[in-house]
């Protein structure tokens, strides 16, 4: 199914996610040897994207931890059924005479709660789940700590416990948005790769695969005037996801091609900041649809 670049970027168009020969050599390679898939990029160019779509070519199962900061252990690998714990240690003392110490048995793994990265080692698992580490950058340092040993070895340590492997290694994507700089420990157990914004050519080629409504010369300007407003100096770039929301919405608006009134309508769907609408909205939209149009 995987014996090539190309193989994968097939089943990558398969799924409607255009990937350029870089991603698609690093997914591949990272699968093939592996490791995890690490991808920086601006936000909304399709990193995400990536876990979804493996998730559906090899119907896997998807487990998503999405970061933020104050993340911590309880919340990403595990923590303890209290509540549990203690019905049991109840039941245990009602027992007369009661049998062995109430808390012998209380730590194993039937009292875990599996948050998302031992949930991705389960056992339970017939195949490789896809373990998708999102938005890395939003968590603090100090939990990407967490992962090291998981991204070693495929293995989380539980001190009442042991050591727990899986038996189907998970596919790992993790993703980041470079609001901060990843510890070199980490990323020296990834397959690196960094996504850009698409080329209008792609980024039209994304549009007919995502949004077949929109007409082809409709889907043209749209991608001419999103690649012209990143060449703006604004707050927040639009991405591709953007592009797409926008496609749609002219789409829904029954737009056959770009104009001014109907951009500086819309604007609220590429851009998200207030201040980088106002730089856009006006002389500077009717420039860009001029420009758009006419290429």
């Amino acid at each position: 199914m995987l014996n090539s670049v190309e193989s994968l970027t097939t089943l990558l168009e398969n799924q409607a996610y255009i990937a350029d020969v870089g991603l698609s050599t690093s997914l591949f390679l990272a699968l093939k040897m592996e490791k995890a898939l690490f991808l920086e990029g601006e936000p909304g160019v399709g990193k995400t994207e990536v876990a979804k779509v493996l998730s559906r070519i090899f119907s896997a199962p998807l487990i998503r931890l999405q970061c933020y900061e104050g993340l911590d252990i309880s919340h990403a690998v595990y923590e303890w059924n209290y509540p549990r714990q203690l019905l049991e240690i109840q039941a245990h003392s009602s027992v007369h005479p009661p049998t062995g110490s109430a808390t012998d048995d209380i730590f194993t793994e039937k009292f875990l709660l599996k948050r998302p990265l031992l949930q991705a080692l389960d056992h339970s698992h017939s195949q490789s789940p896809i373990l998708l580490i999102d938005e890395i950058d939003r968590a603090d340092e100090e939990f990407e700590s967490f992962l090291l040993e998981l991204l070693s070895d495929f293995q989380i340590t539980i001190p009442e416990i042991g050591t727990l492997r899986a038996v189907h290694k998970p596919i790992v994507i993790i993703t980041s948005n470079r609001t901060r700089e990843i510890h070199d420990a980490l990323k020296r157990r990834c397959v690196y790769c960094w996504i850009d914004y698409p080329s209008p050519y792609k980024e039209i080629e994304i549009v007919r695969l995502k949004v077949p409504g929109v007409p082809a010369q409709l889907a043209a300007q749209v991608v001419a005037f999103v690649q012209a407003v990143r060449q703006q100096e604004l707050y927040k770039l639009p991405g591709v996801a953007e592009t797409l929301d926008w496609a749609e919405a002219l789409a829904h608006l029954n737009a056959q091609q770009l104009n001014a009134d109907v951009v500086n309508a819309t604007l609220g769907i590429i851009l998200k900041y207030q201040d980088d609408i106002d730089k856009i909205r006006g002389r500077v939209a009717a420039a860009l649809v001029e420009q758009a149009v006419t290429s």
